[in-house]
């Protein structure tokens, strides 16, 4: 198959590839739903949030590195190979939905620039444009791939700085009275539920660490800074202008040319680690596949998903994935950290009902929880009494091993 790297990935690796998948108009927009809070109230949200889902995010990273396998190939510990196939599923779909969902609004952003410097209005052309240059970051490679998103990022940077400091200098952003509309708990999840979508990621990329402490504390700044840095700008220009739409902002700010960088840039470099991803959860099921040629497909099934399907209730889309991998992740880490259960990659699995049945609980908790409105949000609570309820049927049940062994052996 061909890799990223085999453990090529250094501490700033790390850091420039999660600051560039943080960097992106889908976190600009996120952080605008909690505009309502007032900028305090939010600015205490967005981080606490971020310092909560980018820990859970850094232990799907520590997994990938210590077992040097892919994220959701990781699931086998305690789901079993079947169980895996399932994830799989549900993985393929998530990153589909996030590679047309970062395609559309890229697309729309870009386009209400387009229209004030050219008068050109046509957001299927914009979103076709930046589904071809994620397929050029994806055909790169290893040492391309390096080389170009450290530049990349470096460019968003100064164009990000450029960004916050049209938003940040509007009087009106510490003044303005909060409105009302998002509850603590809400606005808590939402910023959470950010890196929670990264977990069954993370652990693709990690696993060619050079060392598990640079893939750590890379990973932790890169994406902590960069998302929270996203977060802010959202949150600002929804308390400031009517359309938090980063293009209009950037419009209404002058920034032209640098605001069509922004955004392609942004986009480019946040939707290749789903499409890539994509590719690389493909491969858990039919492991004989190319894995850098299967990521082309998985970019170019996204390109069609963003022309053809409208994409709407953005904020349903996320929570459908916390309820998904929240409960799965739980028991996961369970297993990995609490149980010490790693060695059941070894046993071979075909498949773990009694995890699947913890899970499926995990996921009905989820929409209870949701519906509650807890001060803590949602990801911490399932999370925790997943943990709890897997731990405790487990001792109740024994082993549950009415399981049968799988006797060929794991792709590498």
């Amino acid at each position: 198959m061909n890799k990223i790297g085999e453990h090529q990935l250094s501490g700033y690796n790390f850091f420039f590839l999660w600051f560039g998948a943080a960097v992106s108009v889908a976190e600009i927009m996120t952080g605008a739903l909690i505009a309502p809070l007032g900028f305090t109230n939010g600015l205490m949200v967005v981080l606490l949030g971020h310092a909560i889902g980018v820990a859970i995010l850094i232990l799907g990273g520590i997994i990938g590195a210590e077992v040097r396998l892919p994220a959701i190939m990781s699931t086998r510990i305690s789901f079993g190979t079947y169980g895996s196939y399932l994830f799989s599923f549900f993985n393929v779909l998530q990153l589909i939905g996030w590679t047309a969902v970062m395609i559309i609004s890229g697309g729309r952003s870009v386009n209400i620039i387009s229209k004030v410097l050219w008068s050109f209005d046509n957001v299927t052309f914009w979103s076709l444009l930046i589904g071809i240059f994620i397929c050029f970051w994806i055909s790169l490679g290893s040492a391309g791939f390096k080389k170009l998103n450290t530049a990349a990022v470096v460019l968003l940077f100064g164009l990000t700085i450029a960004l916050s400091f049209v938003v940040l200098q509007n009087g009106e952003l510490f003044s303005k009275a909060a409105v009302g509309g998002i509850s603590f708990g809400t606005a808590l999840e939402l910023s959470i539920i950010m890196p929670l979508s990264w977990v069954p990621l993370i652990a693709d990329y990690t696993r060619f660490a050079k060392s598990k402490k640079g893939a750590v504390v890379g990973s932790f700044l890169g994406y902590f800074i960069g998302s929270s840095w996203m977060y802010l700008i959202g949150l600002s220009s929804g308390i400031i202008f009517d359309n938090p739409d980063p293009g209009a902002v950037m419009v209404a700010a002058n920034l032209g040319f640098a605001a069509l960088g922004i955004i392609i840039l942004s986009t480019v470099t946040t939707t290749f680690l789903d499409a890539y991803s994509a590719g690389v959860t493909f491969l858990n099921v039919l492991p004989k596949l190319n894995e850098k040629k299967t990521a082309l497909v998985m970019s170019f099934i996204g390109v069609i998903v963003a022309v053809m399907v409208p994409i709407e209730q953005y904020e349903n889309f996320l929570y459908a994935i916390g309820s998904v991998f929240a409960p799965l992740f739980a028991i996961l880490f369970t297993d990995y950290f609490i149980l010490k259960k790693s060695t059941m990659l070894e046993e071979k699995l075909l498949i773990n009902w009694g995890s699947i049945a913890v899970w499926l609980i995990g996921i009905k908790l989820y929409y209870i929880i949701v519906k509650l409105d807890f001060i803590l949000g949602t990801t911490i609570p399932v999370m925790v009494l997943t943990s709890i309820t897997y731990i405790i049927l487990l001792r109740c049940v024994g082993n549950w091993r009415f399981l049968k062994k799988y006797q060929s052996s794991y792709p590498s």
